[in-house]
């Protein structure tokens, strides 16, 4: 039996009051984070940008967003090893509720920038705290069950992202997109009421008071064993955000390749996508479980996802509700991200599993920058179907590789150290 399983001090009521805690800071957090892609070309337009340049502009805007989130993940992982869990996943809170109510009064695409840098710092904290602590609280055999309700529950913010985004530009017209940011402002900053009562891991309050080095990024990067075992994790999870970079926010564009007049919408693309991903979340969380084990089922997700990017860009040019309802089986595929962040959590010492399940997710969204750069410089070279086809099938061979030599951590226990 694992220590976890042995833990006396913590009750089995604040440990679902963790769970239900870190399940909605993710879903709020979802919500913020895919309200770009969705409102990216209605706000751009109202701030006066104009249409052949809203895709350089909104690459521009989201790779700002990015590189906030990895720096953010750095900077609140190590501050999650060092200072505590909670600290972390409360901070981020307030950090990105802050940063998305002061983009619903933004004025031109400056300060739209530096809204989504400060809001992807936020952003990057709060899953891997959350994921962190719910994985130490719980006993061995229900960590997968936990970090599943976690993600699942959070990933369906990205589906009322869609559904609210769409109503209030209907309701409001070209100031809609404001108080879609306004509302994920105004409803992570009440998820604050909830800190009461949440308790810290016990395996970090025991850690803290043992003389090994917390959340140091040298350890991280040294010996290259343990810098090879960060990067296998990266590498496992980046297909994901070329879904996430490419296919869901350039969706109107890539319609439009598959000759659909008229294109897309980001709106109903991310609320479809994202209706597949947590159906996909809850799959392969409970096929892992029934499995025991982790890497069987990230195999069998990104076998899966490498037929559904073929089939969305070989039949998705059919009709409108074709392409939509093929979107949302290619999200049900990335849906072993929850597999991948809890993966991450399992492989590293208790010393530095918040720098690297914090850190780790945001590593993999950042990819989307290099990832999405690719994409622009192959267009004008293959056209847009046949690049985003070669890349998507490049990126999943990459992950692929990257898993083969990852070890399954299932049955792994935490209560230990990097030494």
């Amino acid at each position: 039996m694992s220590t976890a399983d042995r833990e006396p001090s913590v009750s089995r009521r604040a440990a679902a009051l963790a769970v239900v805690v870190a399940a909605l800071g993710y879903f709020v957090d979802l919500y913020d984070l895919v309200l770009f892609s969705i409102l990216r070309v209605p706000s751009l337009v109202a701030l006066g940008i104009g249409p052949t340049d809203v895709t350089s502009v909104g690459g521009l805007l989201l790779n700002v967003q990015l590189v906030g989130m990895l720096l953010g993940g750095v900077a609140f992982g190590v501050l999650g090893d060092r200072r505590g869990r909670l600290t972390v996943l409360f901070g981020s809170i307030v950090l990105y509720s802050l940063a998305n109510l002061a983009n619903a009064f933004v004025t031109d695409t400056v300060q739209y920038g530096v809204c989504r840098l400060v809001a992807g710092f936020g952003l990057a904290g709060e899953l891997g705290a959350g994921i962190t602590l719910v994985s130490e609280l719980l006993p061995t055999s229900k960590r997968g069950i936990g970090t599943t309700v976690v993600a699942s529950v959070g990933l369906s913010g990205a589906v009322a992202a869609g559904l609210v985004a769409q109503e209030l530009l209907a309701r409001f017209g070209a100031d809609g997109w404001r108080w879609a940011y306004g509302l994920g402002g105004v409803m992570g900053l009440l998820l604050l009421g909830l800190r009461v009562g949440v308790l810290e891991s016990g395996l970090f309050t025991k850690v803290r008071t043992d003389d090994v080095p917390r959340g140091s990024l040298r350890q991280l990067w040294w010996p290259a064993s343990r810098r090879w075992r960060f990067v296998r994790v990266v590498l496992v999870g980046m297909p994901i955000w070329f879904a996430g970079g490419v296919l869901f926010v350039f969706s109107p564009e890539i319609g439009g390749a598959l000759g659909l007049a008229p294109a897309p919408t980001g709106g109903q693309t991310v609320f479809w996508a994202y209706v597949g991903v947590v159906l996909g979340d809850v799959v392969s969380g409970a096929l892992s479980q029934l499995a025991k084990s982790r890497t069987k089922i990230l195999a069998l997700f990104l076998g899966l996802f490498a037929v559904a990017v073929v089939g969305l860009l070989s039949f998705g040019g059919r009709s409108l509700p074709t392409f939509y309802g093929l979107m949302c089986v290619l999200g049900a595929t990335t849906g072993y991200w929850v597999l991948f962040v809890t993966t991450a959590a399992e492989q590293f010492g208790t010393n530095l599993r918040a720098t690297v399940t914090t850190s780790a997710p945001n590593f993999v969204r950042a990819t989307a920058i290099p990832v999405t750069g690719v994409w622009f410089l192959l267009k004008p070279v293959l056209g847009v179907v046949p690049a985003t086809l070669t890349l998507g099938l490049s990126c999943i061979a990459i992950g692929a590789l990257a898993l083969w030599w990852t070890e399954d951590s299932f049955h792994a226990e935490l209560d230990w150290v990097e030494r």
